[in-house]
């Protein structure tokens, strides 16, 4: 258990850049997940093929697959755009609900009855948000779209374990990419069609954010996550990347300023939020929430 944790917390750590690529990259949000799973899959077919690992899945295995890459497409959609119209604190911010969506959607998919507890966690991590930020109007937007965005998440976590045995991590991830692309191909003619003014071709500083953003935050990141979705619950994960928001709110007070004057209700938010993930991998250490049939791992 103690290397799933490692896994885990590395996964997240690198997960705290996302958001901060997110304000570097100059074009926005359809554009840049357009560009992020395009490069994906490009680099993902490539070495899958050089390496000989490309597995073959049925048709009706694809089609779930790639409909769970179409949660994972909304939710970086939602989430970029919740930066650009906002900041990067609103959006990693709105990301710690992830956790509480999980607590109510988890049950329901799953049908099994809501756990108390799990809701408890939920709402200590919804209180130290609250104690975090200040809400300002002006952000209102931007805050919309982030819980849009949390809720999409947690939705891709949950549905990406019911599929988590259809092959190994790696696959798993070209063909849920593969789908989210499809979703974007959609959504760009209507973000040029609608704002043709938009900025859309990355500039040389974009271009490397982007394989960044892909390699490393993507790929690395995501086949991780898909590893440890197999020893531990959903709800796990998704409450343990309370901490992303930590990690990117650092990054953006260091490279942009945001957030440069902290409150002591800040501290107490964190305290709130590090105490749900504490308490949830206590019990995960002592074996409560380990998944009864683990599938087998074949990365």
């Amino acid at each position: 258990m103690k290397e799933v944790f490692l896994k885990l917390h590395l996964s997240i750590f690198i997960a705290g850049f996302t958001g901060v690529f997110g304000k570097l990259i100059s074009v926005n949000e359809g554009f840049l997940v357009l560009y992020r799973m395009a490069i994906t899959s490009v680099l993902l077919f490539l070495f899958l093929n050089l390496t000989k690992k490309l597995v073959r899945l049925k048709s009706q295995d694809i089609i779930k697959v790639a409909g769970v890459g179409l949660l994972l497409g909304l939710h970086w959609l939602f989430f970029y755009g919740s930066i650009k119209a906002a900041n990067v604190s609103i959006g990693v911010i709105c990301f710690s609900l992830v956790g509480c969506f999980t607590a109510v959607f988890e049950p329901l998919i799953f049908r099994r009855g809501l756990s108390i507890k799990e809701l408890s966690y939920s709402l200590l991590t919804v209180a130290g948000i609250l104690l975090i930020f200040q809400f300002d109007s002006q952000y209102r937007f931007g805050i919309l779209l982030g819980v849009v965005s949390s809720a999409f998440a947690a939705l891709f976590t949950i549905c990406n374990k019911k599929v988590s045995g259809k092959c190994n991590s790696i696959n798993l991830l070209f063909y849920e990419i593969i789908g989210g692309l499809a979703l974007l191909c959609i959504a760009v003619p209507i973000y040029i069609h609608h704002l043709p003014q938009v900025h859309y071709i990355p500039t040389k500083a974009d271009i490397l954010y982007l394989l960044i953003l892909s390699v490393i935050c993507t790929i690395v990141m995501y086949i991780l996550q898909i590893q440890v979705l197999k020893k531990v619950s959903a709800f796990t994960v998704n409450l343990s990347y309370n901490l992303e928001p930590i990690y990117s709110i650092i990054l953006a007070m260091i490279l942009f300023g945001e957030a440069k004057d902290l409150n002591p209700a800040f501290y107490i938010g964190l305290s709130l939020i590090l105490l749900s993930v504490a308490l949830k991998s206590l019990e995960t250490f002592k074996g409560k929430s380990i998944v009864e049939s683990p599938t087998k791992d074949y990365v």
